[in-house]
C-alpha cells in the first residue's frame, strides 16, 4: 500500500536546494517519488513503508531541517 508523507523545509529557496533534497530522499528504502515545491517549501514523498526517521535524516544529509 502506497503512502504519502509531507515535510515543510523552510530553508528551500532555489532549484539547487530542491535537487539536493530530492537526491538524498530518493535513496531511502521504499521511496518511489519525491516532489519539492520551492514556493511553498514543501517536500512530498510517495512510497511504501516509509520511515519518518530515515526521511528526516536524508533531508538533514542534504543540509536542511524538516519542520
Amino acid at each position: 500500500m502506497s503512502e504519502t508523507v509531507t515535510y515543510t523545509v523552510p530553508k528551500i529557496h532555489c532549484g539547487h536546494c530542491a535537487m539536493s533534497i530530492k537526491e538524498e530522499v530518493s535513496e531511502v528504502a521504499g521511496v518511489e517519488t519525491v516532489d519539492v515545491d520551492i514556493d511553498t517549501k514543501v517536500v512530498t514523498v510517495h512510497g511504501r513503508k516509509l520511515s519518518d526517521a530515515e526521511l528526516r535524516v536524508a533531508i538533514q544529509e542534504a543540509g536542511y531541517e524538516a519542520a
